[in-house]
Protein backbone atom coordinates (compact mmCIF):
# COMPACT_ATOMS: atom_id res chain seq x y z
CA UNK A 1 0.00 0.00 0.00
CA UNK A 2 1.19 3.51 -0.73
CA UNK A 3 2.82 5.15 2.34
CA UNK A 4 0.83 8.32 1.80
CA UNK A 5 -2.46 6.43 1.85
CA UNK A 6 -1.33 4.51 4.93
CA UNK A 7 -0.51 7.81 6.64
CA UNK A 8 -3.97 9.17 5.79
CA UNK A 9 -5.61 6.04 7.24
CA UNK A 10 -3.64 6.41 10.46
CA UNK A 11 -4.60 10.08 10.71
CA UNK A 12 -8.27 9.24 10.17
CA UNK A 13 -8.05 6.49 12.77
CA UNK A 14 -6.60 8.95 15.30
CA UNK A 15 -9.34 11.48 14.56
CA UNK A 16 -12.05 8.81 14.87
CA UNK A 17 -10.67 7.83 18.26
CA UNK A 18 -10.85 11.47 19.40
CA UNK A 19 -14.44 11.73 18.14
CA UNK A 20 -15.36 8.52 19.96
CA UNK A 21 -13.92 9.81 23.24
CA UNK A 22 -15.77 13.09 22.84
CA UNK A 23 -19.06 11.34 22.13
CA UNK A 24 -18.62 9.10 25.17
CA UNK A 25 -18.07 12.15 27.37
CA UNK A 26 -21.24 13.74 26.00
CA UNK A 27 -23.19 10.51 26.55
CA UNK A 28 -22.13 10.42 30.19
CA UNK A 29 -22.99 14.11 30.56
CA UNK A 30 -26.50 13.54 29.19
CA UNK A 31 -26.98 10.46 31.37
CA UNK A 32 -26.12 12.40 34.54
CA UNK A 33 -28.30 15.30 33.42
CA UNK A 34 -31.22 12.87 33.07
CA UNK A 35 -30.54 11.29 36.47
CA UNK A 36 -30.34 14.67 38.21
CA UNK A 37 -33.50 15.90 36.43
CA UNK A 38 -35.41 12.84 37.62
CA UNK A 39 -34.12 13.28 41.15
CA UNK A 40 -35.02 16.98 41.27
CA UNK A 41 -38.42 16.87 39.52
CA UNK A 42 -39.98 13.41 39.56
CA UNK A 43 -39.06 12.25 43.08
CA UNK A 44 -40.56 15.35 44.80
CA UNK A 45 -43.74 14.90 42.75
CA UNK A 46 -44.04 11.31 43.94
CA UNK A 47 -43.47 12.51 47.49
CA UNK A 48 -46.23 15.08 47.11
CA UNK A 49 -48.63 12.41 45.86
CA UNK A 50 -48.05 10.56 49.13
CA UNK A 51 -48.04 13.55 51.51
CA UNK A 52 -50.97 15.60 50.13
CA UNK A 53 -53.67 12.97 50.86
CA UNK A 54 -52.38 12.59 54.41
CA UNK A 55 -52.41 16.37 54.89
CA UNK A 56 -55.92 16.66 53.49
CA UNK A 57 -57.08 13.88 55.80
CA UNK A 58 -55.62 15.65 58.84
CA UNK A 59 -57.05 18.99 57.70
CA UNK A 60 -60.54 17.61 57.10
CA UNK A 61 -60.52 15.80 60.48
CA UNK A 62 -59.47 19.02 62.22
CA UNK A 63 -62.18 21.00 60.39
CA UNK A 64 -64.86 18.49 61.47
CA UNK A 65 -63.68 18.67 65.07
CA UNK A 66 -62.73 15.02 65.29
Amino acid sequence: MDPEIQKKFEEQDRKLEQIFLSVEKMRKYFLWTLIISVAVIVLPLIGLLIIIPQFLSLYSNAALGL
